[in-house]
């Protein structure tokens, strides 16, 4: 994987995969800024899916990581942010196929969904994907219109 700076947040639902992931990016040596949550107590999902686009939007992330019990709700607050474009994954080909074709630029999982594993190989996979470019390009720039 090239450097990059991973932004990364979580509520109540997604705590136990966030940790399992920023164990696996720790391992791995890539740069994070985690924004919490840091525990099992409620709390809003748009609040911390909104630091982690607010860090891209800045400059201060390349990607983001966005856990909650679906990755349904983060994904949705992250997709009404200027410049993000954020898809729930859970499996190993929409991992592959969001930074591929769409350019994704947030991941969004569920804590309810999958499995510590299965998080950080979505993650991984999500991570080490390239762009192709090409006519997707296009469409990404029809999106951003």
């Amino acid at each position: 994987m090239t450097p990059m700076k991973i932004a990364i947040a979580c509520d109540h639902g997604g705590l136990n995969i966030k940790n399992a992931i920023i164990k696996d990016l720790k391992l791995i040596g890539l740069e994070f800024t985690d924004f919490g949550t840091d525990t099992t107590d409620s709390v809003d999902y748009p609040v911390y899916a909104k630091k982690v686009c607010a860090a891209i939007q800045e400059g201060k992330a390349d990607y983001g990581i966005l856990c909650c019990g679906t990755g349904i709700g983060m994904s949705m607050v992250a997709n009404k942010q200027k410049g993000i474009r954020a898809a729930v994954v859970t499996d190993d080909f929409c991992a592959e196929m969001t930074r591929r074709h769409n350019n994704a630029n947030v991941l969004c999982l569920g804590g309810r969904v999958l499995t510590e594993e299965q998080a950080v190989r979505l993650t991984n996979i999500f991570l080490s994907t390239y762009f192709e470019g090409g006519r997707h390009q296009r469409r990404i720039d029809m999106m951003e219109d």
